[in-house]
């Protein structure tokens, strides 16, 4: 703390003020209190430079524009009759407030963990001021560079211990690049995200978000939001990896692979294929056979994780808006994956059934009147990937739209 904690108390009404200025207990002989009104409370906070305001409400525009005005200046604590703005007076910059016939040892404690407030926002405007000199975070937006980014993701998820969320990459479409801005897409960008959310640049016109325990869901309401924000003709891309078991290293190259695919793509976002190319490699072979289940079992494991309930996900999200008349519902376990479609004409299945070893088995089964043959579909687990799979998914939803069409 200061050797010097200089309180403004702020009211409309100097009775007020000089009474209220009597009730406050110092913590310190060289601490002070100083009276002001409205007009002149800036300045005086200013000149004075002041740790604490106590901000007498008098009325909630005149109250809440005041805020707007002090909250870079000092920790402001609101005294105020009701509740009715409380909340917005939050959003406006209040570090607390207590109300007026509060006793008086509770707005001395509200003071007394203000000063605590304002000594830590000094050393982290201290920190902060550090980070921009040695360009680990970027003086305008307060992102983390690119040049830092990996140290700074690793160590978040290294030092947090986070077994689970998502690597966003997000980027303006070939048609926005133009129309690039900043500011205007991080303004956007803190609006959405959380504190505990990492944001920094990448490489070019692109921004990093490490979203902790948040999913692919949750990640999608991220960039919407995003999107929300900007522009109507200014749209973003984006590439999601799950970062369980992933290094930076792995999850940029997965979220850049599935930005690239959806700006070639009518998709907002494109969640990150894996690829297990060394294990891939020998279930091609014709020893294949000989080969232990555990290692098979494991291989699907990550196909599911990283291939199957991926491309559900997405075909899912995709096709309920092309499909307003038609309910689609999916899940994938270790036992089965369904892809489920249907309306008051048709019910179609795709089940994908993993008996064990090398390959896996996809029934597609469809009921309703002039259905489609139902068959089964034999697949090594090497040819499970993204591409082939979105397209027996798409082949299987051609085919329920052609039979539900009546």
């Amino acid at each position: 703390m200061s050797k010097e904690n200089n309180i403004v108390l702020i009211s409309a009404n100097e009775d007020f003020s000089e009474k209220l200025a009597e009730k406050i207990i110092l913590l310190r002989k060289t601490d002070r209190v100083i009276t002001s009104g409205y007009l002149s409370a800036l300045n005086t906070v200013k000149e004075n430079n002041a740790q604490i305001v106590v901000l007498h409400a008098d009325g909630a525009d005149k109250t809440i524009n005041m805020i707007k005005e002090l909250k870079n200046e000092a920790e402001i604590i609101l005294l105020t009759k009701n509740n009715e703005f409380v909340l917005e007076a939050y959003d406006a910059g209040i570090t607390d407030f207590c109300p007026v016939n509060a006793p008086d040892f509770e707005l001395v404690i509200r003071i007394v963990n203000c000063i605590k407030s304002a000594a830590e926002r000094l050393n982290l405007s201290r920190a902060e001021k550090l980070l921009i000199q040695n360009q680990i975070l970027d003086k305008d937006t307060g992102f983390y560079t690119y040049k830092h980014a990996e140290q700074i993701i690793n160590n978040e998820i290294n030092l947090r211990g986070l077994t689970a969320g998502t690597f966003v990459v997000i980027a303006p479409d070939e048609n926005s690049k133009s129309m690039f801005s900043t500011d205007r897409i991080s303004k956007a960008i803190k609006q959405a995200v959380r504190v505990d959310d990492i944001v920094t640049f990448g490489k070019g016109a692109k921004f990093y978000l490490l979203l902790p325990y948040t999913d692919f869901d949750g990640a999608a309401a991220v960039v919407k939001k995003i999107q929300s924000m900007c522009p109507e003709n200014f749209c973003i891309k984006a590439g999601f990896s799950n970062i369980t078991d992933k290094d930076f290293v792995y999850m940029e190259k997965e979220a850049l692979k599935a930005l690239l695919d959806a700006m070639y793509s009518d998709n907002m976002f494109v969640i990150g294929e894996f690829q297990e190319e060394t294990l891939d490699d020998w279930l091609d072979e014709e020893t294949a056979s000989s080969k232990n289940y555990k290692l098979f079992r494991q291989v699907f494991g990550k196909k599911l994780e990283k291939v199957i309930i991926p491309v559900f996900y997405r075909l899912q999200k995709t096709y309920e808006e092309k499909l307003p008349d038609s309910t689609i519902f999916q899940f994938a376990d270790s036992d089965q994956c369904v892809f489920h479609i249907k309306n008051k004409y048709q019910d179609s299945k795709l089940k994908i059934v993993y008996p064990g070893f090398a390959k896996i088995t996809i029934s597609i089964i469809h009921q309703g009147l002039d259905s489609p043959e139902n068959r089964d579909i034999t697949l090594p687990l090497s040819k499970i990937t993204q591409k082939d799979l979105v397209k027996i998914i798409e082949d299987f939803i051609e085919e329920f739209k052609t039979a539900a069409v009546k």
